[in-house]
């Protein structure tokens, strides 16, 4: 309990520090234009895009209250940007958030590993978007749960792979970046 504790009170100290501060501002503003360009609709149900892995990054090197805090926020902002669907619902900012606790939870100040990208994209895919999402869809829409799950777990099951390679070699990435320009100086301060 006591490690667990530590970790998210190390975490809420990272957003102390203006530098990194303005590192979660950057991605912001690159997850509302990537929101705004690369996402694909399917069906009205089912989307496919590259806006979360501005909040990847954040989770990576913030953990877990600051991706919870970022991805909450996001949400809010994003909506007010550009309203989709009707009015605002907290259930999807509460998914962003809870996906946040999963991937900060994994990731933060842990050795880059592809297991670990996957065992936490196969976590979030499983409870945030085949089950929270899935439900909120059910009572917003009126949609039966078990008729929409099907669709939505094998839309999980074929982007599992591939967002597991696509954040892992974004974070490898960003990691490369952030060590070259003595980033971790910058957090001790």
């Amino acid at each position: 309990m006591q490690k667990i504790r530590k970790l998210y009170v190390d975490s809420l100290r990272e957003i102390k520090v203006t530098h990194n501060l303005v590192l979660c501002g950057m991605m912001a503003a690159l997850a509302v234009v990537l929101n705004y360009t690369t996402s694909i609709y399917i069906t009205p149900t089912i989307r496919i895009g590259f806006s979360g892995i501005p909040n990847r990054i954040v989770e990576f090197l913030f953990g877990p209250a600051v991706g919870a805090i970022f991805g909450g926020m996001l949400d809010i902002l994003k909506y007010f940007l550009k309203p989709e669907g009707g009015a605002f619902f907290f259930g999807y900012t509460l998914n962003v958030m809870v996906a946040g606790i999963i991937y900060g939870s994994i990731l933060y100040r842990k050795p880059l590993k592809l297991w670990r990208v996957f065992v936490a994209e196969l976590i979030t895919k499983v409870v945030v978007n085949c089950g929270l999402n899935t439900l909120w869809l059910s009572v917003l829409n009126g949609n039966a749960f078990m008729a929409i799950l099907p669709p939505r777990i094998i839309k999980n099951c074929i982007m599992l792979p591939i967002d597991t390679c696509v954040i892992f070699f974004a974070l490898t990435f960003v990691h490369q970046v952030l060590r070259k320009t003595d980033f971790q100086t910058h957090q001790k301060r």
